[in-house]
């Protein structure tokens, strides 16, 4: 059977807490859910943090120490991917458009690492481009981009470079050429979300169409393209994700558990004669580094 590398995205940042109580938000949650999924099935788990008390997005390195410790003190095995895409909320204020109105909260290369360099987990996520993120603007300035990516080089991490619309695959492609990248560079392509690339396969395969001959890939959707579209993307060739940071639902009106997203996915692409990479196969096959 072929193989793909399944990511459960456990709990984003997003204001999805309030909609949903399956979605995780203290580090023993966001840690046992992971856990959960890995034995469902899932090869990685890809990890934000939240406010314990809010349930909002945290940037403090000690919520993501203790969802790490847990997970690495657990008798499951997963690949950890923690986010480095941390504070580049800009909210927008005809007041004080220069500086941004309430909820803004922008961090500098070094603060958005400081996670992935503390914790040295296998992966991290690289947002390669700023966005237009509903009413807010997502900022990942090109500069900023070329050190956070040395960063990553320097700490021995293997970067998965997010992709939300076409030009941010180019700016990608470019870290490559710079030599801020080792091995075989890793895509992801982020489908769906408001007003970045569309969820269908045209987009995703005008994407992969401009891959480096040496890539591998992977694709979401979000909403209810999240499992078409990991269908689809394993059936091209590409690695896949699923879970509550992308959407909430198993089925309609129906929501879901991280780990019953998992199962639902392995069922599905095991009746198309796909299987699932254990944590160790991709580790192997990626070349992630070793863990102690």
């Amino acid at each position: 059977m072929k193989k793909v590398l399944l990511t459960a995205a456990v709990t984003g940042a997003g204001d999805t807490s309030d909609k949903s109580s399956y979605v995780p938000v203290t580090p023993k949650e966001i840690a046992d859910s992971a856990i959960a999924s890995a034995r469902a099935g899932a090869t990685v788990a890809h990890i934000h943090a939240r406010d314990p008390k809010t349930g909002g997005i945290s940037h403090d390195i000690e919520h993501y120490r203790e969802i790490v410790d847990r997970i690495r003190d657990s008798e499951t095995d997963v690949v950890i991917n923690i986010t480095a895409g941390g504070g580049g909320d800009f909210i927008p204020s005809l007041d004080t458009p220069a500086k941004g109105g309430t909820g803004t909260w922008i961090q500098t290369p070094e603060e958005r690492h400081r996670p992935v360099g503390e914790l040295l987990p296998e992966m991290c996520t690289l947002d390669c481009g700023s966005i237009n993120f509903g009413n807010m603007i997502y900022m990942s300035p090109t500069d900023w981009l070329e050190q956070q990516a040395k960063l990553i080089q320097e700490s021995g991490v293997k970067p998965e470079m997010e992709c939300f619309d076409t030009g941010h695959l180019s700016y990608a492609k470019h870290l490559v050429n710079q030599g801020l990248i080792d091995g075989d560079p890793m895509f992801q392509f982020c489908l769906g979300i408001p007003w970045g690339a569309e969820a269908d396969i045209e987009t995703m395969l005008y994407m992969k169409n401009r891959l480096p001959e040496n890539a591998t890939w992977s694709a979401f959707g979000i909403g209810r393209m999240q499992l078409p579209i990991a269908l689809q993307t394993a059936l091209l060739g590409g690695n896949v994700r699923v879970g509550l940071e992308d959407n909430l639902y198993l089925e309609k009106g129906v929501l879901a558990s991280n780990e019953a997203l998992v199962d639902k996915t392995v069922n599905m692409l095991g009746q198309n004669g796909i299987d699932i990479m254990t944590p160790e196969e991709a580790r192997e096959q990626y070349g992630l580094r070793k863990v102690k």
